[in-house]
């Protein structure tokens, strides 16, 4: 079996469990070959590894290249929904195929008028976003299939996946998706009137973005990659034609991460 370990900061190679890993790879024949920031995956390897937090992971889903290589999150000790694996737990169930591979729905962007700004990689995994670039609030035209929304005045607006849920739509109130909803999430950034509430729309949706700004330029994001714009630019957004595959562990399922990380239900009635 051929294994690529994608690594976001090299210091992760000094992480004992993961030399542990690494090591039990080779042992039983895996071919390993170890990548870093920058570095481009030229061969298809039968899984990439993933090691750090889900900033990695994301930045190992624009790696894949939308080819059909399983991606594993290989947790460093930090708070990750998509890297979750421990790396004490990884070898054992790749060398045994005690896993499952799940689809996870991707984002692409185009401009409709001006430059979306985000280069030859037009897709997210967990969200796009728009943001003021000055003091001054933005306003967000958004229209899903056509129909035309109330404009949102906010410091910005995220659309995301099911993924994306637990992400940056979670800290700015939205709310959580089980990864199977074939759903996606449009949530106001900080906005300006009370009456505004995140709004969940099918993921078959084609949503469209049209600022109102006294600056120039607003930023842009893609996931963990970033564009200035300018205001005058109209985003599509809409389901890409292919999703990432992820390599899930069979003990793990998401209501379990929620309890884990997030403190779902931390209650005193619940001890029991």
């Amino acid at each position: 079996m051929n294994i690529a370990i994608y690594i976001g900061k090299r210091e992760a190679l000094k992480d004992s469990g993961l030399l542990t890993l690494i090591a039990d790879l080779e042992k039983s024949g895996c071919s390993v070959d170890i990548l870093y920031e920058g570095d481009l995956l030229t061969d298809s390897p039968d899984i990439l590894l993933s090691v750090g937090g889900d900033g990695t992971f994301l930045s190992a889903s624009k790696m894949v290249g939308g080819r059909d290589i399983p991606v594993m999150g290989v947790n460093m000790g930090r708070l990750g929904f998509l890297s979750e694996n421990r790396a004490a737990d990884v070898a054992g169930a790749i060398l045994t195929g005690d896993y499952t591979i799940e689809n996870r729905a991707m984002l692409q962007t185009e401009a409709v008028t001006g430059d979306a700004g985000i280069d030859s990689w037009p897709y997210a995994l967990n969200e796009f976003t728009v943001h003021r670039s000055g003091a001054a609030m933005l306003g967000v035209q958004v229209s899903i299939d056509g129909v035309l929304l109330p404009t949102y005045w906010a410091d910005g607006l995220i659309v995301s996946t099911s993924s994306g849920s637990t992400a940056y739509s979670l800290s700015s109130g939205g709310p959580i998706a089980l990864p199977e909803s074939k759903v996606l999430i449009i949530t106001p950034i900080a906005p300006h009137n009370l009456n505004v509430r995140p709004l969940v729309v099918p993921d078959s949706a084609e949503i469209r973005l049209k600022m109102d700004s006294r600056d120039a330029d607003v930023i842009f994001t893609a996931d963990n990659r970033t564009a200035s714009v300018p205001s005058s630019t109209e985003i599509m957004i809409r389901l890409a034609q292919f999703s990432l595959r992820r390599v899930r562990l069979r003990n793990s399922n998401f209501i379990n991460a929620l309890t884990e990380k997030l403190f779902w239900g931390e209650d005193i009635r619940n001890n029991d």
